[in-house]
């Protein structure tokens, strides 16, 4: 890998190649277009200079999403508040696969922005980006039963807001 040996080139080819990704990311997560430029450029930054500990390169991408990810969880920390969710309040509600088809794919985005802070972030990790609860409950530093709450509680509040949308 070019960026090993601080190859500019390399450098500039892997941020174009993935910044807008990482940066869609880190806003699902701090949902804050601020803070989410700061923390891309931040964990380029990053990636570059502990480059060498990388020892597969193909696994570029998903280490520096680990980074994106970690940095944009510290950063929305000090706004994250978890919503206190009784086991009754939510029920075991049976998934109907593709509930949301029919609603475009923005309005979605915008219903998952408009979450609580603690459940958008680990319903975006979560159902966006394949994290597992366990992982999810590492990165906050909360007990996993937590992580799989908050991410019920989401969904149902999900679908609230897009429940005028649904076709019937």
């Amino acid at each position: 890998m070019q960026v090993k040996s601080k190859d500019k080139r390399g450098m500039s080819f892997l941020y174009t190649t993935f910044v807008k990704e990482m940066l869609t990311l880190a806003f699902r997560v701090t949902n804050n277009l601020s803070d989410a430029e700061d923390v891309v450029q931040e964990s380029f930054v990053k990636s570059f200079q502990k480059i060498e500990q990388l020892k597969d390169p193909e696994n570029y991408k998903y280490w520096l999403k680990r980074i994106v990810v970690n940095h944009s969880i510290r950063v929305s920390k000090k706004r994250i508040h978890f919503a206190q969710v009784e086991e009754g309040q939510i029920k075991a509600e049976e998934e109907t696969e593709n509930w949301y088809a029919g609603i475009e794919l923005e309005m979605i985005n915008k219903a998952i922005q408009n979450l609580p802070n603690g459940c958008r972030g680990i319903l975006t990790l979560y159902l966006l980006e394949g994290f597992k609860h366990r992982e999810i409950a590492e990165l906050y530093k909360i007990a996993e039963s937590t992580s799989k709450s908050q991410y019920r509680y989401g969904l149902k509040l999900l679908k609230q807001k897009l429940s005028k949308h649904l076709i019937h």
